[in-house]
């Protein structure tokens, strides 16, 4: 399984519910297994920099790619991209990933 964890900063306050509806079309792409779009709660005292999360579980590459290539993918981008400052994305696989044991993380 692919995570996918993208994190996107606003240029301005104004702009993060703009950017959370532009982001949440993406829930209509038929490709994931798992996604949502959230803000950010800020709860860290040492990272508050975050205004709104997409996380996304693929079955493999060839559906993380059907996902990006899908219209309404370019469409949200068309609507975010003006109103961010940054954006940071993270693919790993999932089988690669070292897990702490149960109750030790």
């Amino acid at each position: 399984m692919i995570r996918h964890i993208v994190f996107f900063t606003a240029i301005n306050n104004d702009n993060i519910e703009s950017i959370r509806k532009g982001l949440q079309m993406l829930t209509g792409i038929p490709h994931a297994q798992h996604l949502e779009i959230s803000l950010n709660r800020k709860s860290d005292p040492n990272s508050k920099e975050i205004d709104v999360v997409v996380y996304g579980e693929f079955a493999d590459d060839a559906a993380l790619a059907a996902y990006k290539a899908h219209e309404t993918y370019a469409e949200s981008i068309r609507r975010v991209k003006p109103l961010r400052e940054l954006r940071f994305a993270v693919d790993y696989d999932q089988a690669q990933a070292f897990t702490a044991p149960d109750g030790q993380a």
